[in-house]
């Protein structure tokens, strides 16, 4: 569908048009650092003038099989365009090109999902008539769309996370207005251009660009936005969430991510995975291993498996087929986990691999002998470093588990039912991940954490229940 470019140049979409502005921002290749597409900068005019788009579009009819249609036909155009989009993925955000198309097929999925669900929003009959004095009585609940809907949404999956947001709101029949990270909006607009093309009604998607720190409280300032759905930071989730005010607000936060390796888990299997899912996408995924707690009979065979796997990961071009992981999304980035591994090994960490920094590049590191109290054990590396330690007990890793103040996912390799149960109860998580990593996720579960890592959940059906007001009306005859 598209032109070949290796340059793209986009507006702001509002009201189904696209708005040229003086205002220009350059998005960079992670790896070559050179100029792959400008977008427009936002400001509180065009904030205005895409808020007023999106309401009136609620006028409007736009029936549950109609969003079921465009949905369904922008998840095929999705998948005829897969190689586009993931070349604009690898180069935005420095994703090898396999992992990248594979964000491109679980993303034209969530759509595909969202599609579906459309069709299967109901309520639900409440028997209000065995109340004394209310015999005469019948009572049912349907649930209506919130309104406009302001999505923001992160850099480390910007085609998938976004369709996360847009599908579920479009299914329960919101508008949106999408504020994609400046670092990598370059699939999120191609995917709009995908949404104009399937039809979908003007106004019911608006995109807005540039600096969050510019345009994120231009949205919440707005009064007439009904909701926020954002990924990102605790830090900014507790600002957008202090300015929405009594405006409903859906939060994913991060995560420090641990997972159990029980003495009695398939060693090999574990380490493999371990590796994998710490490293994939140069660890900035919220689901990431960031911690390993290894049970003590098993450790030095872990260990020296999960080193081999992670040594022989090969760093590189995100668009050469065989790199297995890129560039972190910034220089400073990798600069800054560079000094948090510094500072764990001054307090008496070892460097098992990696510990290397090369410009933007910082390699995968396992780390032992580390603390609880560690910078890269307490907080989110958001970077390619994960820590091992050994445990004894059951309760003793349980406990250390939950000493976090993040609460997404957690994994644990056992075939231990008893423990299974025991963990199934006591962590506290938002999803608990037997005999994987807690970097286990498909698209239409329901995806969200506890504490620091956010409230209400992702997957299309659950994300309809928070974009969706539910209403009983009792029929009196």
């Amino acid at each position: 569908m598209f032109e070949a470019m290796t340059t793209y140049s986009f507006g702001l979409f509002i009201d189904g048009e696209w708005v040229e502005k003086d205002g220009r921002d350059p998005v960079f290749n992670k790896y070559s650092q050179d100029v792959v597409a400008e977008t427009a900068r936002t400001d509180k005019e065009d904030v205005d003038r895409a808020v007023e788009s999106a309401r009136a579009a609620l006028s409007n009819s736009f029936s549950p099989y109609e969003r079921y249609e465009v949905l369904l036909k922008v998840a095929h155009l999705l998948r005829d365009n897969e190689e586009e989009f993931a070349q604009a993925i690898a180069k935005e955000v420095g994703k090898p090109i396999t992992e990248s198309r594979g964000e491109v097929g679980r993303s034209a999925l969530t759509l595909e999902i969202s599609a579906e669900e459309a069709k299967r929003i109901h309520g639900e009959e409440i028997p209000v008539e065995a109340a004394p004095g209310s015999e005469n009585r019948r009572a049912f609940t349907r649930r209506y769309p919130v309104g406009v809907v302001a999505a923001i949404t992160p850099f480390n999956v910007p085609l998938n996370l976004v369709c996360h947001k847009i599908g579920p709101a479009l299914a329960a029949g919101n508008s949106v207005i999408l504020k994609p990270a400046e670092q990598t909006p370059v699939s999120a607009l191609l995917l709009t251009k995908l949404f104009e093309e399937a039809g979908l009604p003007k106004g019911r998607l608006n995109v807005l660009t540039g600096k969050g720190e510019e345009v994120g409280p231009l949205l919440t300032s707005n009064q007439d936005i009904n909701m926020f759905t954002f990924t990102g930071s605790p830090k900014v989730g507790g600002i957008i969430r202090e300015q929405a005010g009594l405006r409903n607000v859906a939060l994913e936060l991060g995560n420090n991510s641990a997972t159990i390796v029980h003495k009695d888990a398939d060693i090999e299997e574990s380490a493999s995975l371990v590796a994998q899912k710490s490293f994939n996408n140069a660890g900035q995924v919220c689901i990431s291993v960031q911690r390993v707690y290894v049970h003590e009979d098993v450790y030095d065979e872990f260990l020296t498996k999960a080193r081999e796997a992670s040594a022989g990961i090969k760093l590189g071009d995100p668009l050469q087929e065989a790199t297995q992981m890129g560039p972190m999304i910034a220089e400073e980035e990798a600069i800054r986990v560079e000094q948090w591994v510094k500072e764990a090994v001054a307090e008496g960490a070892n460097v098992e691999t990696g510990g290397v920094r090369d410009g933007v590049f910082y390699h995968p590191t396992v780390l032992t002998n580390v603390k609880d109290t560690m910078k890269v054990c307490r907080e989110e590396v958001f970077g390619p470093v994960v820590a091992v330690d050994s445990y004894l007990d059951e309760d003793e890793v349980i406990a250390r588990v939950n000493d976090s103040e993040y609460g997404l996912q957690a994994g644990l390799f056992t075939n231990d039912m008893s423990f299974v149960m025991k963990a199934m109860d006591e962590i506290h998580v938002g999803g608990l991940i037997v005999n994987d990593t807690s970097g286990y996720r498909v698209d239409h579960m329901p995806y969200g954490g506890v504490k620091k890592s956010g409230t209400g959940k992702e997957g299309p059906r659950y994300a309809i229940e928070e974009m969706t007001e539910e209403k009983i009306i009792v029929l009196n005859s």
